[in-house]
């Protein structure tokens, strides 16, 4: 009698299938889409002019908290944890260990609507500095000297998160505004740093041709050009200057761009939707300095970087990482190309069309944010499943 367990058969012993906390991607993926489904909504619900109740923050600051200190970091600990064991060969958190950090994140997720302030930033604050010890134990008993930046990122991130919570429990009046612009320029330099890293690397080896090109003095310039722009706008340097800076750092990541693409990546999801959303922070940047006039809205450039490079980026590497770590072949069926197709969408509509037509701003955001939905949507109802189940070729992970 073949006792052999097939792993695709759901009626298999279900005990044994269950994989949610086998590597940090798996729960963190699922609950980053899970998120990108349920905060858009609400924030349109209150854009619209319905009451929402926000609790501890107000609308606009809990909008820009928890898009990047709940769906991005979720992405970012999701991605960290997965690759550090590759880069270090050494475990990261699993099992009851992964389970704990997943509900420290869920915590500060939840306590602002019932809890009391000092708990809820107390909770909400201790989630970074937990993940970067998590990390930081692999690499440094690995001696991947060169992988530690990422610890730099996450405790600027922790000392953004840090000063949202000061304003909001009164001991400053306007440090979460430079806390929410510092912790998005942090997530665009992580797109930047690791989208230098892999999509030449995902195009190459999803064409089956080494033909992405790399220029050294345009990678520094490029990095060096985004970290100059975020100290600029931080510290409220002239328009002019910032306009200056952004436009070189539009032109140096354009040029990166170019050195990438390949005519072949349109036949291929997994690849154009990383390439646009490079795009999407060229778009940003170029938007950035014309807005130096004071006729373009901020919020334009803002959420070209957002939802548009961020947005398209998560969305594509979660997919990529997804599909490679669970034993399955890197191709997307037709829901995940809508899914990428939507995401794209959204940041037209959130970003070009109120260029175009500014008398409909209110329906050009509600619009943005029923494709941005329906597009993770897409994710979970494909890849829950995906996240969930053990990987198809019986290897642990």
């Amino acid at each position: 009698m073949n006792t052999t367990l097939n792993i695709e058969d759901p009626d298999a012993n279900p005990a044994s299938r269950f994989a949610l906390f086998a590597l940090g991607f798996r729960p963190f993926f699922l609950l980053a889409g899970i998120t990108a489904v349920l905060l858009v909504p609400l924030w349109v619900y209150h854009f619209t002019g319905a009451e929402a109740a926000f609790a501890y923050y107000d609308p606009q600051t809990w909008h820009g908290h928890e898009m990047l200190f709940g769906y991005n970091v979720a992405v970012i600990a999701g991605f960290l944890l997965t690759a550090v064991r590759n880069w270090a060969g050494l475990p990261t958190p699993s099992g009851k260990a992964l389970a704990g950090l997943v509900l420290l994140w869920l915590a500060g997720r939840v306590l602002p609507f019932f809890a009391s302030p000092w708990l809820i930033a107390a909770v909400d604050l201790l989630f970074l500095p937990v993940l970067a010890i998590a990390i930081a134990i692999p690499l440094l008993r690995s001696r991947q000297n060169q992988q530690l930046v990422f610890l730099l990122v996450l405790a600027a991130l922790a000392g953004a998160n840090l000063m949202v919570h000061l304003q909001l429990l009164g001991f400053d009046t306007s440090s979460a505004r430079l806390g929410l612009k510092l912790a998005t320029y942090l997530v665009i330099l992580l797109v930047v740093v690791l989208g230098g890293r892999v999509i030449p690397i995902f195009t190459d080896h999803g064409l089956n041709r080494e033909a992405s090109q790399r220029w050294k003095a345009v990678e520094i310039l490029a990095i060096v050009a985004l970290l100059l722009l975020m100290i600029l706008e931080l510290a409220a340097a002239p328009p002019m200057a910032i306009a200056v800076l952004a436009g070189l750092a539009a032109l140096m990541h354009a040029i990166r761009l170019y050195g990438w693409y390949q005519a072949g990546i349109w036949r291929v999801p997994l690849l154009w939707v990383l390439h646009l959303g490079y795009a999407w922070l060229v778009v940003g940047l170029l938007l950035q300095a014309l807005g130096v006039s004071g006729h373009i809205n901020p919020l334009l450039y803002l959420h070209a970087f957002t939802l548009g490079a961020i947005g398209s980026m998560t969305l594509g590497m979660m997919a990529r990482v997804s599909l490679g770590h669970t034993g399955r072949e890197l191709v997307v069926g037709w829901p995940l190309s809508a899914a990428f197709a939507l995401i794209n969408l959204a940041a037209v509509t959130r970003v070009i069309l109120p260029l175009l037509d500014a008398q409909r701003y209110s329906l050009w955001i509600v619009l943005a944010g029923v494709f941005w939905t329906l597009a993770f949507v897409l994710f979970v109802f494909v890849y829950a499943r995906i996240l969930v189940l053990p990987r198809i070729d019986g290897r642990p992970g």
